[in-house]
């Protein structure tokens, strides 16, 4: 029997639920292993090392995730994601050395990895035209939820050593269950049903047509969406998440903060930084993303530049963390998860953006091994980063100038005959 589609409200927020998660398990963790530091539990390899397979299990639950969502369905693989997420996230908690840490994280980040380019997919699918950019823009908003959530629960832990670390993991686990309850009552997508069954009776639909991974190399359209998408996001994703992992540990042995300080600076920034978020929502259906789009690469670029420049100070650390703001909100991973759903057929959205996903984690994760080595010269890596950020955006507005429609629906992609 299948049950009656929910508003697609409810499915955006649900669904969306896993950027919130993955926000938390990020900046979460990286928290944790401060206050594990201070506890001296952890030394700098060992958070290098743990930060790094947290990084790179994203990217493999990512790839395999998308892929399994586009051949099995949406549905399956949502809810096992949110299981295994639970007994990562319930085993850091208990963990008495790093070996099983190790355990932990790996579960965590493969769960995480695997459930965002599903759930960005199922989100989709219940949209239409009209909202499909504010509904994968609602993810973000959730994504920074998760980061107040986080820091909040930061500033009551902050002074509790390995406590306040497993305090930090027992949210990750608690939002997770919670999710899983909720996503019980969300059915499978009534697109990826639709283009499955077309698919089986050899219909000649775009979209039934082009399901394999070796179509979008055979699809010059979905070639060059795919490549600067990827770029796109490595680069940026680059930066993004060295400030995400490594925040609180640039504010505490740079600066000289204190974890709830930094804490603090974070959560009193973020705020606005969803009111960004919001508005990228009102935009992004519109004619003027590409303005915002501009806008937001040059203010990421200066988030971390600034810093290159001027040093890592109290003042500078604020003015950056307001730049990345409006920067991440118009020019990062909102947009990119809006361009992929639009540049993707049904049965290769899901692997197209856990793919991305997947590559960029990968590139991440080899920097995280290094960071905190690297980071005897933050200005240098600082500088390092503003100019990835920028190169890869480039790359990005040189080829979505123009607006593209959904992938299923153009007439002009389907002159380019996908193998199957």
């Amino acid at each position: 029997m299948v049950r009656s589609t929910p508003a697609p409200w409810r499915v955006a927020t649900i669904a969306g639920m896993a950027s919130y998660i993955d926000a938390a398990a990020i900046v979460g963790t990286g928290a944790a292993f401060v206050l594990y530091q201070g506890a001296g539990l952890l030394g700098p390899t060992d958070i290098g090392i743990l930060s790094s397979a947290l990084t790179l299990s994203i990217a493999a639950g990512a790839l395999f995730g998308g892929r399994l969502g586009d051949r099995f369905g949406r549905r399956g693989v949502f809810l096992a994601t949110m299981v295994l997420i639970v007994l990562g996230a319930t085993g850091l908690i208990f963990s008495p050395n790093i070996a099983l840490m190790l355990i932990g994280v790996i579960a965590v980040g493969l769960g995480c990895g695997a459930d965002l380019p599903v759930s960005l997919a199922t989100i989709s699918e219940a949209a239409s035209d009209a909202n499909r950019g504010k509904l994968v823009g609602l993810s973000q908003v959730l994504w920074y939820t998760g980061i107040i959530a986080t820091y909040a629960l930061q500033l009551v832990i902050g002074g509790m050593g390995a406590l306040g670390g497993q305090i930090v993991f027992g949210h990750v686990a608690v939002a997770a269950l919670i999710v899983f309850v909720l996503r019980l009552s969300i059915p499978e997508s009534a697109e990826w049903r639709t283009a499955r069954t077309e698919r089986e009776a050899g219909a000649a639909s775009f979209r039934a047509r082009t399901a394999r991974v070796k179509d979008i190399v055979a699809n010059k359209s979905l070639r060059v969406a795919f490549l600067s998408l990827l770029v796109f996001y490595s680069l940026t994703n680059l930066a993004a998440n060295t400030k995400g992992q490594f925040g609180t540990y640039v504010n505490v042995n740079v600066v000289g903060l204190t974890v709830q300080q930094s804490s603090l600076i974070s959560l009193l920034t973020l705020p606005i930084s969803i009111a960004f978020a919001v508005w990228f929502m009102r935009i992004v259906d519109g004619r003027r993303r590409m303005v915002f789009f501009s806008i937001g690469v040059a203010s990421l670029t200066a988030a971390f530049a600034v810093p290159a420049v001027f040093g890592f100070t109290l003042l500078t650390i604020i003015i950056a963390q307001l730049l990345f703001g409006f920067g991440s909100a118009f020019a990062f991973e909102g947009i990119m998860k809006v361009w992929t759903q639009e540049s993707f057929p049904t049965l290769l959205r899901s692997s197209a953006q856990g793919a991305i996903i997947a590559a960029a984690r990968v590139v991440a994760a080899a920097l995280a091994l290094w960071t905190p080595a690297l980071l005897s010269a933050p200005q240098v890596m600082y500088a390092i980063l503003a100019v990835a950020v920028l190169v890869g955006a480039g790359v990005a507005g040189l080829t979505f100038r123009s607006r593209p429609r959904p992938a299923d629906e153009t007439p002009a992609r389907v002159g380019e005959t996908a193998s199957i």
